[in-house]
C-alpha cells in the first residue's frame, strides 16, 4: 500500500475516534444526571407523607438508576471502542511512516537513475562531437595543404550585403575585407566580387557567373530567414527569403561553394544545415553587433589570404574580436574576456561519413 491509502486510513480512524471519545462523554453526563436524580428522588421518598407517596418516589429513583447504569454500560462500550482505535491508528501511523520513507527511497533512487542516465548521454554526446571534430580536423588539413600550394585558379569570394534600412555598415564591412586581402600573402590567389547591396537576383547571377569558391552575406538574418534587398534606391522594406530557399540555391548550381559564411544574427542554424551541400559553413549563435562583424570578417579573410586553414582563420578571427574589445578604451574592464565576443561564430562542419 501506499501513504495514500495509509493517510486516508488514518484520517477516518482518527474521525471514528473523535466521535467514539464524544459519545462515551455525552453518555457519561447522561449518567451523571440519571444517578443525580435517582439519588433525589430516593431522598425525596424518605420524607413522604404518605406510604403510597414514598413508594411512587421510590420506583421513580429506581428507573433513574436504571437508565443510569444503562448509560454507563454504553459509554464504557464507546470507551473501549475509543481505545481500540487508538490502537489501530498507532499501528497506522507506523505503516503510513515506513510508506513514506520506502516513497522517499524510491524517488531518490529514480533521481540516481535520471542523472546517471543523463550523464551517459551527455559523455555519448561528448563522444561524438569529439568524433567529428577530429574527422573534421583531417577535411582541414586536406584544405590547408592545397590552399598553401599556389594554383592557377584564384580563390573567389562573393561578398553579399544588404541593408535596407541602412543600419548596418556593410559598406565598411567590404572594404575594411578587401584591404586586409590586399595586405595578404597569397593576394593574387584571391579574388573579391562584392556587392553592398545585393538582393536575391544578384545572389543567383553571381552563383553562376562568379562561381565562387566562398559565399560571404552580411546583414540581417533569423534562426531561419535571410534578409535581401529589393534594388530600391531609398531606404524600403527589406526582401524576405527562407533559409532553405537560400540553402536551395546553393545545392542547384553544378560548382558548389566550399564555403558559407554568414556573418549576420542568429545563423548557426542555417549553418547547420548547409552542409548537407558545402564542406563548411559560419554562422553566429547569438546577435553580433557591426563593431565585431566587421573585426571578424576582415580578419578571416586576412588568415585565408595568408595560406591558414578555414578552422586557423576561424579561431584566429575570434580571437581578433576578443582582443579588439579588452584594448578598446570605451568599454569596461572585463573579468572574462570570452565575453567580449557576443556573436559566438561557430565553425559547422559535416558528419563524417
Amino acid at each position: 500500500m501506499n501513504s495514500s491509502y495509509y493517510q486516508h486510513q488514518l484520517d477516518l480512524k482518527r474521525k471514528a475516534r473523535a466521535a467514539a471519545l464524544k459519545r462515551a462523554s455525552d453518555l457519561g453526563l447522561k449518567q451523571a444526571d440519571k444517578q443525580g436524580k435517582a439519588t433525589d428522588k430516593a431522598v425525596s421518598a424518605g420524607r413522604a407523607s404518605s406510604p403510597n407517596v414514598a413508594k411512587s418516589r421510590l420506583r421513580t429513583a429506581q428507573r433513574y438508576d436504571k437508565e443510569a447504569n444503562t448509560a454507563a454500560a454504553q459509554a464504557s462500550t464507546w470507551t473501549a471502542k475509543a481505545a481500540k482505535l487508538e490502537k489501530e491508528i498507532a499501528v497506522l501511523t507506523t505503516k503510513l511512516a515506513k510508506a513514506q520513507q520506502a516513497e522517499r527511497e524510491a524517488d531518490e533512487a529514480a533521481r540516481r537513475r535520471e542523472e546517471d542516465e543523463a550523464r551517459r548521454i551527455a559523455a555519448a554526446q561528448q563522444q561524438r562531437i569529439e568524433s567529428r571534430l577530429s574527422a573534421a580536423e583531417g577535411q582541414v588539413d586536406i584544405v590547408m595543404k592545397e590552399l598553401r600550394a599556389p594554383k592557377p585558379e584564384k580563390l573567389r569570394i562573393l561578398l553579399l550585403g544588404a541593408s535596407s534600412a541602412g543600419d548596418l555598415r556593410v559598406g565598411q564591412e567590404q572594404q575594411r575585407i578587401r584591404a586586409a586581402v590586399e595586405r595578404a600573402t597569397h593576394r593574387d590567389l584571391v579574388e573579391l566580387d562584392a556587392h553592398p547591396a545585393a538582393t536575391a537576383d544578384v545572389f543567383l547571377n553571381a552563383l553562376t557567373r562568379f562561381r565562387p569558391h566562398v559565399v560571404h552575406f552580411s546583414g540581417h538574418s533569423a534562426h531561419d530567414l535571410i534578409y535581401f534587398e529589393r534594388g530600391e534606391d531609398d531606404f524600403h522594406d527589406e526582401a524576405i527569403v527562407s533559409a532553405s530557399a537560400f540553402a536551395s540555391a546553393i545545392a542547384a548550381v553544378d560548382e558548389k561553394p566550399l564555403l558559407v559564411l554568414l556573418n549576420s544574427c542568429h545563423s548557426a542554424a542555417q549553418a547547420q544545415k548547409l552542409v548537407d551541400t558545402v564542406p563548411f559553413a559560419i554562422g553566429m549563435s547569438d546577435s553580433i553587433g557591426d563593431t565585431d562583424a566587421i573585426t571578424y570578417a576582415a580578419r578571416f579573410y586576412a588568415s585565408v589570404a595568408d595560406g591558414q586553414s578555414v578552422q586557423g582563420a576561424h579561431l584566429l578571427s575570434k580571437a581578433a574580436i576578443a582582443l579588439n574589445g579588452l584594448l578598446d578604451d570605451e568599454l569596461p574592464t572585463l573579468a572574462h574576456p570570452v565575453d567580449v565576443d557576443p556573436g559566438a561564430a561557430k565553425l559547422v562542419t559535416p558528419p563524417p561519413a
